[in-house]
């Protein structure tokens, strides 16, 4: 009876929990996309930003989709050409993120050099290298859960 009365109110904890984290990571990524001007640079380089709102339609719709269909784990029996597809986009996106990661990487030299950080440049970039290295390694064997 002590275990019932125990998990009625950790149910709805957890939903909170999992809910705020999720609007956590959600506003991160949407930050994360609006700080890299990815989907306005994706407009302006092929000059199709009369197109910007179903670019931005398609990123929500896919986030959502992949969302809902790992929450559900959902699976779908597609045919084997389908992954290349998949794989095609999903290239392209990371491709496209990449692109503006570097011109970020483009703007520490300068916002460095106004902060007064400029001398300190390269402890910066070592330290966003070994920090990205060391995340990576621990995600990779599976040490952080």
């Amino acid at each position: 009876m002590r275990r019932v009365m125990n998990e009625w109110w950790t149910i709805p904890l957890q939903v909170f929990i999992g809910f705020a984290g999720g609007l956590a990571v959600g506003s991160g990524m949407v930050a994360f996309l609006v700080v890299l001007d990815v989907i306005p640079r994706l407009a302006q380089i092929t000059r199709s930003y009369s197109l910007i709102r179903w670019y931005e339609a398609a990123v929500v719709l896919g986030s959502l989709f992949f969302t809902i269909t790992d929450f559900f784990q959902i699976t779908y029996s597609l045919f084997p050409l389908s992954a290349a597809v998949f794989g095609l986009f999903a290239g392209g996106f990371v491709g496209m993120l990449a692109g503006a990661l570097t011109e970020v990487i483009n703007v520490l030299p300068i916002l460095a050099k106004r902060i007064g950080m400029g001398s300190y440049m390269i402890w910066l970039l070592m330290a966003m290298i070994f920090g990205k290295m060391i995340g990576s390694l621990l995600d990779w064997l599976q040490i952080l859960g």
